[in-house]
């Protein structure tokens, strides 16, 4: 086993770069500026984005699929170059899986602001360096708005289902909110209708943790070799304890050491172990400038902001709905899931998606996400 100091260094950034082998990425760039809710624009954006199966020739089996914070366009498919992960919904898209390729287009963008081919601080800004710190300040319907164009592009009028849990869940309500014209059905995990005090408070410790770090120099680290690896380490593991239970942590961990380890005398505990592993793997498939635009994008959230509130907002939504929540989830409490339900008029009653591994049971508990989308795409 390598020890520290001899564990290759990360990257400045784990962002997907121009040379960098394109892997399964189609492009879209918009020809004219993106206006900005927050004010200003951002000129001729660029969506990277990843389909499966063929459009129909009446355009009517599109399936648009959107990702939580750190995830990306990978939804399904192997790592291989281009993509350091598997797909990240791969259970569910393919030939007789509940997204079946032989019969549904399934479109999957990595969102903006993003750092796996989209435009994101990592990107090159108008004076061809990064964007890095000066990336303008986006807004969830900002990113709904760049993924509308894109749809445009494609020739997709109408989605025939939208799906999307946590940060992915906002925008798929977003854009039933936004389009419902263009919204079918609409399929809301582990999300609510805004964020609320306590998720923008966890989500400010870990954009603190990121600014705190010494290398981070207001963002504008891309061209100088060294990135806030620390601090986006330190944002993972506490990001990482509120996406799972407390249960399945002591079920799993307990106070056991790390292997030989010995805590009483600098060595770990076998949890400490696990966030440490976790934090290493993002800083090498990800960037700081994007974990900070999206985070603040996330604590946007709101979609009755400038639609008289809430209730008014969910009350556009003709889209067949179906909400669910995890039953261990910490972070977005299935409370938080019964007020969408209750909201939007053509809603079920709230699901429950049994898990124990908290707020990621929407990602892990692939056979009864599986289900959901089946129910909405074919009847219960």
């Amino acid at each position: 086993m390598l020890t520290p100091s001899q564990v290759p260094l990360p990257p400045a950034s784990g962002a997907w770069r121009e040379g960098d082998p394109p892997g399964r990425r189609q492009w879209y760039e918009r020809e004219r500026p993106l206006p900005l809710e927050a004010g200003g624009e951002l000129p001729r954006p660029r969506l990277a984005f990843e389909t499966w199966g063929r459009l129909a020739p009446d355009r009517s089996n599109a399936v648009l699929v959107l990702h939580a914070l750190t995830g990306d366009s990978h939804v399904a498919g192997p790592a291989e170059p281009g993509h350091p992960t598997p797909g990240w919904w791969d259970e569910l898209i393919g030939p007789g899986r509940a997204l079946d390729t032989d019969r549904w287009f399934v479109v999957a963008p990595n969102v903006l602001g993003g750092c796996q081919g989209s435009t994101g601080p990592a990107s090159p800004g108008p004076s061809g360096r990064h964007w890095g710190g000066g990336f303008p300040y986006l807004t969830q319907r900002d990113q709904v708005a760049a993924e509308a164009d894109l749809a445009d592009a494609l020739g997709i009028d109408r989605w025939a289902l939208v799906v999307g849990g946590s940060m992915g869940g906002m925008r798929a309500l977003e854009w039933a909110v936004s389009h419902p014209e263009r919204t079918d059905a609409l399929l809301l995990l582990a999300t609510s209708a805004a964020a609320s005090a306590e998720q923008i408070a966890w989500a400010n410790i870990q954009l603190h943790a990121i600014r705190s770090d010494p290398h981070w120099l207001g963002g504008h680290y891309h061209h100088t070799g060294r990135a806030p690896h620390d601090g986006l380490g330190l944002a993972r593991r506490l990001a990482h304890v509120t996406y799972r239970s407390e249960p399945e942590l002591q079920v799993r961990f307990g106070r056991s050491s790390q292997g030989a380890e010995d805590p009483w005398s600098g060595g770990r505990y076998q949890v400490e172990s696990y966030l440490d592993h976790h934090a290493a793997k993002l800083v090498r498939r990800f960037d700081a400038g994007s974990y900070v635009v999206l985070s603040e994008a996330m604590n946007s959230h709101d979609i009755g902001r400038g639609r008289g509130g809430t209730a008014a907002a969910l009350s556009r939504v003709t889209a067949r709905t179906l909400v669910a929540g995890v039953d261990s989830d910490r972070l977005y409490p299935p409370s938080q899931q019964a007020e969408l339900a209750a909201g939007i008029g053509t809603a079920d009653a709230p699901r429950v998606i049994e898990s124990p591994y908290g707020h990621d049971g929407f990602l892990i508990e692939a056979e009864q996400v599986a289900a959901l989308v089946r129910e909405l795409l074919h009847g219960p």
